[in-house]
């Protein structure tokens, strides 16, 4: 079992007006075979958290810490991350020109095994896995991203999921510009990511509609910068029905 654990994490953000907190002392674990949904507001912290976990250079860590598996993530550079098993599905994926999905994929599974994956094995997997995510073939031999919508992009995300089978994905808003139909093949490319691998999720949402089809054990509401709930799947279904709104400072109505 692999085991992520956050303790009192506080991340900063450069800014125009200099450096701004953004998280405040997130405590949080997720281990292999868990699903968190992290919920909350704009600007409540959940995509720092992602890319902090991530190693994006953007954000600094003030203090606190995490660790995977004992090991002090925040010491380990990108691409160490990603082989140690964890991944991120990105909010608003990038474009590589240049670079296919094809040559994309099979040089990240090489990074990431520390061997080349066999060339017949690995394009039957390749192809098997666009066939679930119901991708053209085409896709292939795209340049990632470069003209895709919205919905092939998540699903491209998805799609390294499958074929990189990390030990902890952390999704950031994976169902935001998807329609109904994509939004249910790609929940359930991650449900089948998990039963191949019983990988730990961290799912990030404003929304409760992903988590129909990705069933959360645990949901964690963050608020300005911490964790201000938490609970089980139907703390998700009482934010369906409730919001945000109890969580957050009353206005004013002198200042409204």
């Amino acid at each position: 079992m692999s085991v992520l654990e956050i303790r009192d994490l506080h991340v900063t953000v450069e800014t125009e007006a200099g450096e701004t907190p953004i998280l405040n002392g997130v405590t949080l674990t997720v281990r292999t075979g868990e699903t968190h949904a992290i919920m909350g507001p704009n600007g409540s912290g959940k995509s720092t958290l992602a890319y902090t976990i991530a190693g994006h250079p953007k954000y600094t860590v003030t203090s606190g810490s995490i660790t995977f598996d004992g090991q002090d993530v925040l010491e380990m550079s990108v691409d160490e991350r990603a082989r140690a098993g964890l991944f991120l599905a990105m909010q608003y994926p990038v474009e590589i020109p240049g670079v296919t999905v094809t040559n994309f994929l099979r040089t990240a599974k090489t990074a990431i095994d520390g061997e080349a994956p066999s060339i017949r094995a690995w394009s039957k997997d390749v192809k098997q896995a666009m066939k679930n995510l119901r991708m053209d073939p085409k896709f292939a031999a795209r340049n990632v991203n470069e003209g895709f919508s919205g919905g092939e992009k998540k699903r491209h995300e998805i799609l390294q999921l499958e074929l990189l089978q990390p030990k902890l994905a952390v999704l950031d808003e994976t169902d935001s510009g998807l329609d109904v139909d994509a939004l249910k093949i790609v929940s359930e490319g991650v449900n089948r990511a998990k039963e191949q691998t019983d990988m730990g999720v961290l799912l990030i949402t404003h929304y409760t509609r992903i988590l129909r089809y990705i069933k959360p054990d645990f949901v964690h509401v963050l608020v300005g910068g911490r964790v201000a709930e938490e609970g089980g799947p139907e703390l998700a279904a009482r934010l369906e029905e409730e919001g945000y709104d109890r969580f957050l400072a009353p206005v004013d109505a002198d200042e409204a």
